[in-house]
């Protein structure tokens, strides 16, 4: 009898569309972007992100393992901005049409976002991985959540019609969740508006627009140039000069930069997850700005 009940079970689970594995199959270059899918998408989608959360995203050297992945998926949401410009090639690889570009699963999820830092796109020798087409970080601004969440949601009713009011709502519900934190956020974060704060990467600059923050400086000379002793020397001048408390790192980045210009100037290390699970508490899109917004009032209350 057990036997027998297994195997309807088992029948039953291939034919049921309620069953996880005739979920959609959703690839994200980045794991916020898994995360803001998995919000819109529901019990829907099964996502999975090409890049872990404590990964450097522009530096990922892909395995054979994601070019399979893209190969059975339905869509994929990347960053664009030429953050994950890697995921071309894996494109090509995985030669499936619906995914690639032009192709109805295919999601860009900087479509209409607010660039900033957009400048000439030539690199000289020496001068790193510069942001040419703008500033890629722009899910640390939670706002922009509702404009990615959006893309997401038009690429999944573009392949998935018969469930898009079901994604809407979830859009929608996710959305009231994220207003209420924002107002909870902006508020903890109100007695350090215009507050200097010094980052070892450009990954803030969305963060600091939104919260008001104002960042001074970095250490690295350019995006992937480590600091020189002179560029370290002047970044303690102007942390001396602008009264900087905090300075602002991510776990994957190197301490002993930090550590340096902290000890000089008597300033803070804050560690910060620049994307989901980064950081233990950084468990999803949410939890990540509670985490980082926390981490900023600490800092402050011992200033």
């Amino acid at each position: 009898m057990g036997v027998r009940f297994a195997l309807v079970v088992a029948c039953f689970a291939v034919a049921s569309p309620g069953f996880s594995q005739d979920r959609i199959q959703v690839v994200t270059t980045t794991t916020d972007l898994r995360s803001l899918a998995e919000a819109v998408g529901g019990e829907r989608v099964k996502a999975t992100s090409l890049v872990p959360g404590n990964m450097d995203a522009e530096e990922y050297q892909p395995k054979p393992q994601d070019v399979l992945r893209l190969k059975n998926a339905r869509m994929l949401v990347r960053v664009g901005l030429d953050y994950d410009l890697w995921a071309d090639r894996l494109l090509a690889q995985a030669d499936n049409r619906e995914v690639g570009r032009g192709g109805a699963g295919y999601v860009d999820a900087s479509f209409a976002i607010a660039v900033l830092e957009l400048r000439g796109m030539s690199v000289g020798p020496g001068d790193g991985h510069a942001h040419g087409s703008g500033n890629p970080h722009y899910w640390l601004d939670p706002h922009n959540a509702g404009i990615v969440t959006g893309t997401i949601l038009e690429g999944l009713a573009r392949i998935d019609p018969a469930n898009a009011a079901t994604y809407e709502a979830n859009r929608l519900a996710f959305l009231v969740r994220l207003r209420a934190k924002l107002t909870e956020w902006t508020a903890t974060l109100a007695p350090l508006k215009a507050a200097p704060i010094v980052a070892y990467h450009n990954s803030w600059p969305y963060f600091a627009r939104r919260f008001r923050l104002d960042l001074v400086g970095f250490i690295e000379i350019k995006p992937g140039v480590p600091p020189s002793p002179s560029h370290l020397a002047g970044i303690i001048q102007a942390m001396r000069a602008r009264d900087v408390r905090i300075v602002v790192r991510e776990p994957r980045e190197p301490e002993r930069d930090v550590a340096f210009v902290t000890n000089k100037t008597g300033a803070s290390s804050v560690t910060l997850a620049a994307s989901v699970g980064a950081l233990p508490q950084a468990g999803d899109y949410l939890s990540l700005f509670d985490a980082n917004v926390e981490a900023l009032r600490s800092a402050a209350a011992v200033r």
